[in-house]
């Protein structure tokens, strides 16, 4: 084999992958053809920012998408992976604001129309990175097909939604509470805010009645608002406030009377029991204003200062205000007392801004016709998630859903196809921009200013982005698509949404299986953020170790739907692996030089107890593909390469390569070392696809890329017998190498074995296995007994399933000093338990060490103790005669 056929001795990631993804690209092998005569397998890829750069949880997400790809693929489907952007209306428009303030400007000296024109440019500088970032990855999507939130396509797609949900009046527009965010300066969405909880106050003060009396105690955790304040409410049971219903109280630092209502959703026991009204900035007091026709008073501003209602405390932050107020209720003698209360506080998703809650005119998508069929086919089981665990979530929260605010103020985005005619009031909802009223023929028609939420274009993405509304020949091959890969964290911003936008515009579900993944986490269980400093960078990780090592660690180690811990020691082993791949591949590509795939020959023992675990190997990792399992798979295949393959079965077939005398035997150890090898490869394909690629190339073989050869089927092949009988051997083998690493073997000596088995089966099983016994434990002379008639002194053994395994010590150790060392050891040994003890037995220590080095300090207790037994016998083993 010249050197230009050979592997390089040490793999080398950026240069082969870079090598084996311009070369996949370039020939189109990601790009499939519309064949209806084979069966379709579509995945549409979670689009990320177009503003974004890639983190592990897209590293993770792609990886896993990926695999599924690969392995369709590979078993004949017609498979597409369509990629693609998101024009992220907040995050994007954030980013180019920030540029144009670096600039001096901002986005109302430009206008609108230019503004847009400088985002555009934005996106066509930036908004590549994410997907170069993916190619490095090594996705398998088709990136003919890319797609973007906004392009043409999927902006008809929107339009045509928007007008047809309009027209049958699941759109409205009207007054209603929302999320503002008064830094992003829009409407963000129910899910879009998240709670934490806080340490604050709740301050008790009180509204004098209008007669002079005492009036009521009110507690709130926002005094601030009572500058908006409506009412106060009081529970209809509640005796001690019985009656004060319908009487009024002067609402403090204003002139302005409020009365006292009932309502049931009070609660008696927070607080005084008497509750402060604001409909216009709380969610529940909007509900009860509505019911008891209270007036909305508005007192903020879009930057949460107080407006022209707060009277003196007009143009104040509203913390500012909150300080203010807060002294001058003191210094009137109304604030009765101040306690300290932990509350969930919402704040924005973006940018962790305390959110608003805000009664203005928005759009909104009525939630409830939606959401019944899209609980429907969950619970009849026509889609169904992965693990099951995610549909009672994803159940429970369409089941007390909201209607949907879409209409964000924004310039980024889709804009609202709505206009209002400014000369008879008419309001016009049509797919294509009017040029004059229908109505009343007037040109003087303005467009609505706001643009849609994001998460309602990305809604519609497994349709829109294959051809819809069009009937195109793509939207009836790959849709609905065959399964969806994502976050937990998203199941409600973007899942349930394509759900049912796809059972209303197409009566289909948009794909049949939702595959959930967790987060990303660090090692001490901790979200990775900017303000903990503990991310890290999926590219810098490629840099340094390779692709492939990233994927395979991030699919391993974890089961379906729960978060994974970032270790850099499973880094460090998955690299591992590859190597041990690497190197086992150069092995048996060099024993393969004068390879002529003849006929074989009689199969060894070894030959038939690999061929049988191959078929498992290749049943077992399908079954758990199918299942969704993949790093199940992927801990299938990592046994079954590093323990199997290489540490076994090539060990056992070095003895016939080297026979070159022998070419039978040779060839047939060739073949099936290259069988097995080639088939793994595939195997190993969908989980690292740039190794398997270039190994595969070096192999004897036929093909363009591996990816495009068959996937593995299992023929039927099992051999019980042959993998019965290398068990035993195989046991006795590394109960041998046991024993020496104990006693301090030297690894050249060789050493006699005496193997005792009773039954007869054993015995012929250990007889056949006799020469890799002795050659893979450097072993003498082996001999086999139904039974030991005397004692064996100075020996050390091994108690196994059916056999004992001795090993006689006299000529193999200097036993007088093999005693004394283990004596030295045991004395050691005793002296650290104890010192182990005495800690973990002092109050002082327990009391103020953290959990984790109390448990860290109990594992080394056991582990000495697991010495200590271990010398103790080694000791007797080695004394047994001498200490007589």
């Amino acid at each position: 084999m010249s050197e230009e056929q050979q592997l390089a001795k040490v793999y080398d990631p950026v240069q082969v992958e870079e090598k084996w993804y311009r070369y996949w690209e370039e020939n189109g092998f990601f790009t499939p053809k519309v064949e209806t005569e084979k069966k379709p397998f579509s995945i549409v890829m979670p689009p990320p920012n177009v503003t974004g750069s890639l983190h592990l949880g897209h590293a993770m997400d792609n990886a896993l998408q990926d695999i599924l790809t690969r392995f369709k693929r590979m078993q004949g489907y017609n498979t597409l992976w369509l990629p693609g952007t998101d024009h992220a209306g907040i995050a994007t428009q954030a980013k180019v604001e920030e540029q144009l303030a670096r600039e001096g400007t901002n986005r109302h000296e430009l206008g609108r129309e230019k503004f847009l024109e400088r985002v555009w440019a934005w996106k066509e500088q930036y908004g590549g990175t994410i997907t170069r970032q993916l190619r490095k990855l090594g996705a398998s999507c088709d990136w003919s097909r890319e797609r973007f939130t906004m392009d043409e396509g999927c902006s008809r797609a929107v339009r045509e939604v928007f007008v047809k949900l309009y027209k049958k009046g699941l759109i409205y527009r009207g007054n209603y509470i929302v999320n503002w965010c008064s830094k992003c300066h829009t409407t963000i969405s129910d899910i879009e805010v998240e709670h934490t909880e806080k340490e604050g106050n709740l301050w008790h003060i009180r509204y004098p009645a209008k007669d002079g009396g005492e009036g009521v105690i009110v507690a709130t955790t926002r005094p601030e608002t009572m500058l908006g304040d409506a009412a106060v409410a009081v529970h209809p049971e509640d005796e001690r406030y019985s009656s004060l219903v319908g009487r009024t109280v002067i609402l403090p630092l204003t002139d302005r009377e409020i009365p006292i209502i009932a309502d049931e959703y009070v609660d008696k026991e927070f607080g005084t029991g008497a509750v402060k009204i604001t409909p216009a900035h709380d969610p529940n007091d909007f509900e009860m204003g509505l019911r008891h026709e209270l007036p909305q008073i508005n007192i903020m501003n879009s930057d949460a200062a107080i407006n022209e209602n707060g009277g003196k405390y007009q143009g104040l932050d509203r913390y500012e205000a909150r300080r203010q107020i807060v002294k001058d209720l003191e210094e009137l003698g109304l604030l009765v007392k101040v306690e300290q209360h932990s509350h969930a506080v919402g704040e924005c998703y973006r940018c962790s801004t305390v959110v608003e809650p805000r009664v203005s005119k928005q759009w909104f998508v009525k939630m409830k016709p939606l959401a019944e069929p899209a609980i429907k086919v969950v619970q009849d089981g026509d889609l169904q998630f992965v693990p099951e665990r995610f549909a009672r979530i994803y159940i429970s929260w369409l089941e007390n859903i909201r209607d949907w605010c879409i209409s964000r103020q924004l310039w980024w985005g889709h804009r609202i196809p709505v206009w209002y005619c400014q000369d008879c009031g008419a309001e016009i909802c049509v797919k294509e921009d009017p040029v004059h009223c229908p109505k009343c023929g007037s040109n003087n028609i303005e467009q609505d200013p706001d643009v849609l939420d994001t998460w309602f274009s990305s809604g519609l993405w497994p349709f829109s982005t294959i051809g819809w509304p069009d009937q195109t020949a793509e939207l009836k091959q790959f849709y609905p698509t065959s399964v969806l890969v994502t976050g937990r964290d998203i199941i409600f911003f973007w899942v349930a949404r394509m759900i049912f936008m796809g059972l209303e515009f197409q009566q289909e579900v948009p794909f049949h299986k939702v595959m959930i993944h967790g987060l990303i986490l660090d090692s001490q269980g901790r979200k990775m953020s900017k303000s903990l400093g503990n991310g890290v960078d999926p590219i810098e990780v490629i840099n340094q170790y390779g692709a492939d090592t990233l994927r395979f660690m991030l699919i391993t180690g974890n089961t379906p739907g729960n978060d994974l811990r970032f270790h850099s020691e499973r880094l460090e082993a998955a690299r591992n692996f590859l190597n041990k791949i690497w190197n086992a591949s150069r092995f048996v590509l060099m024993n393969l030089e004068d390879y002529e795939n003849k006929p074989r020959g009689e199969l060894a023992l070894a030959d038939q107890w690999i061929l049988s675990r191959y078929e498992d190997t290749v049943r077992n990792i399908t079954d758990a593909l199918e299942r969704y399992d993949l790093g199940e798979a992927g801990r299938i295949l990592y046994e079954f390469i590093w323990n199997e393959y290489c540490d076994w079965y090539i060990e056992l077939t070095k003895k016939r390569l080297y026979d070159k005398e022998n070419s039978e035997v040779r060839n047939t150890a060739q073949s099936v070392l290259f069988e097995v090898l080639e088939g793994t490869m595939r195997l190993l394909h969908p989980f690292m696809p740039f190794l398997s690629e270039e190994i595969w190339q070096h192999l004897p073989t036929e093909g363009e890329t591996v990816m495009l050869r068959s996937w593995p089927e299992a023929s039927g092949y099992k051999n019980e017998q042959a993998e019965k009988e290398m068990s035993v051997v195989m046991e006795v083998i590394r109960s041998v190498r046991n024993i020496r690493a104990e006693m301090n073997v030297a690894p050249g000596r060789r050493a006699d074995i005496l193997l005792v088995a009773p039954e007869t089966e054993i015995r012929e099983m250990l007889d056949r296995g006799r020469e890799d016994i002795r050659k893979l434990t450097v072993g003498e002379k082996i001999t086999i007994l139904q039974r030991l008639e005397n004692n064996l002194p100075q020996s050390a053994s091994a108690v196994l399933d059916g056999v004992t395994v001795y090993l006689p010590l006299k000529g193999l150790l200097d036993l007088d000093k093999e005693i004394a060392k283990v004596r030295k050891e045991i004395e050691n040994a005793i002296a650290e338990q104890k010192r182990l003890e005495g800690k973990l037995s002092n109050p002082g220590f327990i009391g103020k060490a953290p959990e984790e080095v109390i448990a860290k300090e109990k594992e080394k207790l056991d582990t000495i103790q697991t010495r200590l037994r271990s010398l103790k016998i080694r000791l007797s083993d080695v004394a047994d005669d001498l200490e007589k």
